[in-house]
């Protein structure tokens, strides 16, 4: 077991180890040009993906906001289960973003995907409609990249293709970014 335990820390050292701050820099960047022009953030995931989605609006929205001169317009879309379930009833899962997108994102917001395959197709279709509308994208993916990979204006690839080990890289890099404000606020201005 002992064994089996440092092997996957190691493999978890590498994956992290393989995302870069020349590649998490331009993120930061993106949100803070976001705060200034008091654009929407949305994030977007499914499963372990949707739950650092909910973690990340939190962080950005709750603690980062709470050292700033104002806060952060940030949203996870996969937090109203009521819309998402009528949508998903009345039209498809595959719109359960893409929908809720439609009422909220206007051109110049931030579109912040989640997803360890980057293929699932309710994400891909937000994507597209994102891109159509003028919405930034960022993309977070594990090594298969998958289509979001290609319509993402900026992406970050975890070398790994685990669903837990990429998962906890994304939270680590959700949560340098909520930290980057919340411990340098002066990065806003």
């Amino acid at each position: 077991m002992k064994d089996w335990i440092a092997s996957y820390i190691a493999s978890q050292q590498r994956a992290l180890a393989g995302v870069t701050p020349e590649v998490l820099a331009p993120l930061v960047a993106t949100l803070r040009d976001a705060y200034r022009a008091d654009a929407q953030i949305f994030a977007i995931g499914n499963g372990g993906s949707a739950a650092n989605a909910s973690h990340f609006a939190v962080d950005l929205g709750k603690g980062a906001s709470d050292v700033l001169p104002r806060r952060f317009r940030v949203l996870s879309l996969t937090d109203n289960v009521a819309w998402m379930t009528a949508i998903g009833n009345d039209y498809s899962y595959e719109d359960v973003f893409v929908r809720q997108l439609m009422n909220y994102a206007r051109p110049g917001d931030v579109l912040f995907g989640i997803s360890v395959s980057g293929n699932s197709p309710n994400l891909v279709r937000a994507f597209d409609w994102a891109k159509a509308t003028g919405v930034k994208t960022i993309a977070l993916v594990g090594q298969k990249r998958g289509k979001m990979a290609d319509l993402a204006d900026q992406l970050v690839v975890i070398p790994d293709g685990h669903y837990g080990r990429v998962e906890d890289v994304q939270m680590n890099i959700l949560h340098l970014i909520c930290y980057a404000f919340w411990e340098h606020p002066e990065w806003v201005d």
